[in-house]
């Protein structure tokens, strides 16, 4: 057996989330229903670094899965693709050690969420990013994003459905809001992010954005340890899975890359 490792991008707008449902179209179906095709019925799991929500996208997913097949590495990336509908891409494959599991061995997860600041939507861009027209101060929210950076209890900025049993601690290395013309690009980079983590955390600083909050409230909420401290969780339109990444000892380091 050889363990496979995937990087895939996907457009979420056309999946019930990434993990399998009866019923529903989801990215993980998709991938396992072409692996199946590739190993003549053969049921095959993929692991994945994490789930994504229904509507939320994929530029870095990363999956393992293994398999029996001696298929030259070159050729795994072209055969699973062409079995793939065109709203989900493998970018990358290698392949790796049996220690190398695409969820336990994260080191790290970098999110991206896109705002239009702007009056008037984007009819094109509706599943794509935020619409968000009032005025923001940015650098308001900037000073909030480093009240966030650090080792904190995240359950004031967590889903109250969260499934997470034990410590809802994290690290956030990098967290940060740019903006350019009439696009904002919010950064959030740590060492691992809870159910609607960055949804809450992108909606507490828009509020600080239009003067609701002020920076120095981060503290305080992160604090009460209280999801109801919060207002509602925003749209999973913005919301790109970026990249994902790993300690290179525990990959293969001698494999062949493809891009």
């Amino acid at each position: 057996m050889e363990r496979i490792k995937c990087t895939i991008a996907y457009d979420g707008s056309g999946f019930a989330g990434f993990q399998v449902q009866p019923a529903h179209r989801t990215v993980q179906g998709v991938l396992e229903k072409a692996l199946i095709k590739m190993h003549k019925g053969e049921p095959i799991r993929i692991q994945a670094s994490g789930r994504t929500d229904t509507g939320v996208h994929a530029l870095g997913q990363v999956i393992h899965f293994d398999t029996p097949l001696t298929i030259p590495e070159r050729n795994w990336k072209q055969a699973i693709n062409t079995l793939l509908p065109d709203d989900v891409r493998i970018m990358h494959v290698e392949k790796v050690h049996d220690n190398f599991h695409a969820r336990y061995s994260v080191k790290q997860k970098e999110y991206h969420y896109m705002v239009l600041n702007r009056e008037d939507p984007d009819v094109f861009r509706r599943d794509y990013v935020l619409h968000f027209p009032k005025s923001l101060d940015i650098e308001a929210i900037q000073a909030a994003c480093k009240h966030l950076e650090g080792t904190h209890d995240f359950t004031t900025f967590s889903s109250a459905k969260s499934s997470v049993k034990g410590s809802k601690v994290r690290t956030l290395y990098h967290a940060s809001c740019r903006k350019k013309e009439n696009e904002i690009e919010f950064v959030f980079r740590g060492s691992g992010f809870l159910y609607n983590m960055v949804r809450i955390m992108v909606s507490a600083l828009l509020d600080v954005g239009i003067g609701k909050r002020k920076p120095e409230d981060i503290p305080r909420l992160l604090a009460a340890k209280e999801r109801g401290e919060l207002g509602k969780t925003i749209s999973p339109a913005g919301l790109y899975l970026w990249e994902v990444s790993y300690d290179e000892q525990e990959e293969n380091e001698s494999s062949i890359s493809i891009e």
